[in-house]
């Protein structure tokens, strides 16, 4: 078959074997439109009858219908007859290159590497505006905005990178492309104005805050942000010097760059910051640079910092920071003896000196520390114990932390079985002490507990009380116990209390102070609903979506480990082979963290789905029987039941496999899961 290759970036252009096809190849302008919406559609098919509605929306159906078969004759004769084949209802176009799908793998890969390299080759493939010959078109306008977004969101994620990195004449002209084209764009113009202001412009600086406060009037009736204002009074304020000013705003790069997940833009950051910065400032700068090599797994390099740190003048408060910071750097090195005694000096400075946040992350040290040393649970008794937890918002974050950390108890293969009565052990000390972020967690493990372990009408309740207690103690957390909930309505076939539940989740997700925790799992939840519900073009949204807000928040890998198993199958039964291959690899990466089956049984079902998508049956059914067996081994009914029937769609299933399927959905409760088994078993 001869090769096709498609643009559509920047206007429509079409090549076989190499020759760009002429305009004067194509006699009617619908039958380029048919290539234009194939093209476009998430596995480049869809349904005749959607087609012609899309392209001729004011004709009858079988007026349009007719004009849709002379359109594709003609397809077929410029491009062959065998690019766009015909199997029921659905049309299908057989493409070997698409820019628009290029754009978006590399956009995905960008996003998983962090990698300012990768960001360069995704900006590269974005050829300009979707179709600008068909702007006005209805079929086209969705499209158009979404992918003028997702490049908008690369160039300032791209810009943020560069920015760390010192790299500021790049950043200005990656933001400059936003500006060019959304004048508007706050998050982009308010980068610009510290990047001026970097570079020692400060009259452009303020001059660029001029621009946007006009774009922002003209075009949304709006004023710039709290934030942005702050940013413009730093700049314009006369008693700061350019020294002083440039360390501040450097300082400012690298706390951004610590939130979004970028350690290493971080650390970069807050070194340039040292270049400038003032004495007192010196300890704090030093010391941010350590954590972020800490967290990047570099402790030689963090030791540098640490003993300039500990060389500066600082005060008690800070000094009890620092040794927060040892004792995660001595957890690192594997002295968790030191570094448990470091944590226990470091909270009784805090205690003393320090703010609440300080004593929050502290504990949330403490929290990591005992999870190292394998008495996570014992800590987290002690710390009920000894905080008042319910006084301040700051206190929020250590259990989000808990939560992470509890996924290693609830999916470990030596660990899991314990939960429940963990769970229950926790929930009673924190009623008695009256600890309601405390009866919150353990209501909410004990929950998820029961939720994997397929007792469904029990997990509920739990879940439920978590959630109503977390609406009691303020906004700003509890999005695990909502993300559960539309979990399990999504397993048992009830999309609509699933999206209800979602919602509720994402409000609370967006103004969480550890949102890398609870975006990858609501994203997650979302997609897994849509690929239940046969909508895989409804849950590739949600994926993407999932990369964004990992790019701006950062991602926890095991917190978010459901969402690279269901990539991969989105992707895969799209046809976007690229894409599903990154998510299985992203789902191996965590399997190789821990002893988990479900994680192994994850990464094996990723695989599955990416052999599935390249037609290799035989593969693809061996990686599904493995995921079964692991499954079951971590005590996990509907996801086992549910693999098997992905095995099933493969190849034939085992004599007695799918019985067994429709036993166990029958018995948990998954109608649609269970209405489909039956269904597969008739046949």
């Amino acid at each position: 078959m001869d090769e096709l290759r498609i643009w559509l970036l920047g206007g429509f252009r079409a090549a076989v074997n190499g020759q760009e096809l002429p305009e004067a190849a194509w006699r009617l302008r619908k039958a380029r439109a048919i290539v234009k919406v194939l093209a476009l559609t998430p596995g480049r098919r869809i349904h005749r009858e959607r087609l012609a509605e899309a392209l001729w929306p004011g004709l009858p159906v079988a007026a349009a219908a007719n004009q849709l078969r002379k359109a594709l004759h003609e397809v077929r004769q410029v491009l062959g007859a065998d690019r766009v084949g015909s199997v029921g209802d659905q049309l299908s176009l057989h493409a070997d290159f698409v820019d628009v799908s290029a754009f978006e793998t590399a956009v995905l890969a960008a996003r998983r590497s962090g990698e300012p390299e990768a960001y360069q080759a995704a900006v590269d493939l974005y050829g300009g505006d979707l179709l600008p010959e068909d702007r006005y078109e209805e079929w086209a306008e969705p499209h158009t905005d979404r992918l003028r977004r997702e490049a908008h969101e690369l160039l300032v994620e791209w810009a943020a990178l560069l920015e760390a990195r010192a790299d500021v004449d790049a950043a200005i002209a990656a933001l400059r492309r936003v500006l060019a084209d959304e004048p508007s764009h706050e998050e982009a113009g308010a980068a610009l104005m510290r990047l001026q202001a970097l570079a020692g412009r400060r009259s452009a600086a303020m001059a660029e805050y001029d621009a946007l406060r006009l774009a922002l009037d003209r075009d949304l009736g709006v004023t710039p942000s709290a934030a942005t204002e702050r940013l413009y009074a730093q700049i314009r304020a006369g008693r700061m010097t350019p020294p002083e000013l440039t360390a501040d705003l450097w300082h400012q790069v690298g706390d951004l760059r610590s939130v979004a997940g970028d350690l290493l833009g971080a650390r970069l950051a807050y070194e340039s910051a040292l270049g400038s910065a003032a004495a007192p400032d010196r300890a704090r700068l030093h010391r941010k640079a350590a954590s972020a090599l800490v967290m990047c797994h570099d402790p030689a390099a963090a030791e540098r910092h640490l003993r300039a740190a500990g060389a500066q003048p600082a005060d008690a408060a800070e000094r009890a920071r620092l040794l927060d910071v040892r004792a995660n750097w001595l957890c690192e090195l594997g002295r968790l003896d030191d570094a448990l005694a470091t944590a226990e000096d470091a909270l009784a400075a805090a205690t003393e000196h320090g703010t609440t946040q300080d004593l929050a992350t502290v504990n949330e040290t403490l929290a990591i520390v005992h999870h190292f040393r394998g008495d996570w649970r014992e800590g987290m008794h002690s710390e009920l114990h000894r905080l008042e937890l319910d006084d301040d918002q700051a206190f929020a974050r250590i259990f989000d932390l808990h939560h992470c950390i509890g996924q290693y108890h609830l999916y470990g293969d030596d660990l899991s079985a314990g939960v429940e009565d963990y769970a229950l052990r926790t929930l009673n000390a924190a009623t008695q002490r009256g600890a309601l972020r405390a009866q919150a967690f353990a209501w909410c493990l004990l929950g998820e507990s029961l939720l994997l372990h397929g007792r469904w009408d029990e997990a509920e309740g739990c879940l439920e009380r978590s959630a109503e207690i977390h609406g009691e103690l303020g906004p700003n957390s509890g999005a695990l116990p909502w993300q559960r909930l539309a979990e399990l309505a999504a397993v048992r076939g009830d999309s609509e209390s699933a999206a209800a539940a979602l919602r509720r989740g994402m409000a609370i997700a967006g103004v969480s102070p550890l949102a890398r925790h609870t975006w990858g799992r609501l994203y997650a939840t979302a997609a897994l609903d849509a690929v239940e519900r046969g909508y895989p073009e409804e849950a590739l949204r949600a994926v993407r979506s999932a990369a964004a807000a990992a790019a701006r928040h950062g991602e926890c890998p095991s917190c978010a480990a459901l969402l690279n198993p269901i990539a991969a199958e989105t992707c895969a039964a799209l046809g976007d082979v690229a894409s599903a291959d990154l998510h299985a690899a992203a789902a191996e990466r965590v399997a190789g963290m821990f002893d988990s089956s479900a994680w192994r049984a994850m990464a094996e079902t990723a695989r599955a789905s990416v052999d599935a998508a390249k037609g290799e049956s035989a593969a693809a059914q061996e990686h599904f029987a493995a995921g079964v067996a692991l499954y079951g081994r971590a005590l996990m009914p509907f996801w086992a039941a549910r693999t098997t029937m992905q095995a099933a769609q493969v190849g034939p299933a085992a004599a007695g496999q799918l019985d067994a399927a429709i036993e166990v959905f029958d018995r948990i409760g998954a109608v649609r899961r269970l209405r489909n088994a039956q269904g597969m078993a008739a046949f």
